[in-house]
């Protein structure tokens, strides 16, 4: 082969390479094309349809009428908002942490070694979560019930005052809490699995220095699963933000009077924001105002899940030398 005819192979395999490329591009869009059109179809359609009819009047039967900005405004003026606000925050910054401490304080438990049957325990604290929330939510009202539950009967029994978990608007949120943090076999799960990567070299040189399982807890455990605290603590944000199921099925059995048009419990003390979104969707048909509800609701997540992000990377070393 002389040397004037490499350029022309060279040339001719870059070109059948290039074929092969757009072929196997090809090929793999084409079994990738399922996911994309769901992914647009169900995704990106619907958000921006959201976003165009947040700036509507619509209650999907009758025609369209652009009002601008006048949604966003309704909401801040709705006299309801304030309290589905409050209540949301209440559950992000109260339920939250509760239910992120007793899941990590199990997976602790549950990591102990030379314990005989820890698999019969672990599969006993993961069960709750594989009950569905609208059964668990069927389930407390029974537990909660102020007469006859077992919680008030237990604590009767010891002489404490039974508080109406149901009817009392003090005690409404602490109810959902107790069911909600009874549920947190996942992310113990995970923080379970987190415990169990980090290296026991690290407590035997900490055992060397003198240190105790307090200071073990704090100066090593900690810092070592912070990414898995970190990844938990975003998504229980994330989930109060949405809180709705639990909140519709106890409202919706403990409304009384004049609460039962917000739909919200005992003095709208269980109205959240999504189950306040649903009742003007589906129940007053105002679907542009749900509509412009729900942007303002992921504009709020995207910031929330930002701010924790930057402020918690800072802290939390995804590498350990």
């Amino acid at each position: 082969m002389t040397s004037s005819s490499l350029p022309m192979d060279a040339k001719k395999m870059r070109k059948k390479s290039s074929i092969q490329e757009r072929r196997f591009a090809r090929q793999g869009l084409l079994f990738a094309s399922p996911w994309i059109i769901g992914f647009l179809g169900f995704t990106i359609f619907p958000i921006i349809m959201a976003i165009y009819y947040s700036f509507t009047d619509y209650d999907m039967f009758g025609t369209t009428n652009w009002v601008g900005w006048e949604n966003y405004i309704d909401i801040f003026d709705d006299r309801y908002t304030g309290r589905a606000v409050k209540n949301t925050i209440y559950i992000a910054l109260v339920g939250v942490p509760i239910g992120q401490i007793t899941a990590l304080f199990l997976a602790t438990l549950l990591n102990k070694k030379n314990v005989k049957g820890m698999p019969i325990f672990r599969t006993i604290f993961y069960l709750p979560t594989l009950v569905p929330a609208a059964a668990c939510a069927l389930l407390f009202l029974w537990v909660l019930n102020g007469k006859n539950g077992i919680l008030n009967i237990a604590l009767s029994s010891i002489g404490l005052k039974a508080p109406g978990w149901l009817t009392d608007p003090k005690w409404t949120k602490p109810a959902l809490i107790i069911m909600d943090t009874w549920r947190c076999g996942g992310a113990m799960i995970i923080y379970l699995a987190a415990l169990r990567s980090v290296p026991e070299t690290f407590y035997e040189a900490a055992s060397l220095d003198g240190a105790n399982n307090t200071q073990k807890f704090w100066n090593i455990t900690i810092p070592y699963i912070a990414p898995t605290i970190q990844f938990n603590g975003l998504m229980a944000m994330i989930g109060a933000f949405q809180y709705f199921v639990q909140a519709q099925i106890f409202s919706s059995i403990t409304d009384y009077g004049s609460n039962a048009a917000a739909g919200g419990g005992p003095r709208n003390s269980m109205l959240f924001y999504c189950l306040h979104l649903y009742r003007k969707a589906f129940k007053q048909m105002e679907m542009g105002y749900a509509c412009a509800m729900a942007v303002l609701l992921a504009i709020v997540v995207m910031i929330v899940s930002y701010l924790i992000m930057y402020f918690s990377e800072k802290k939390i070393t995804y590498s350990v030398e």
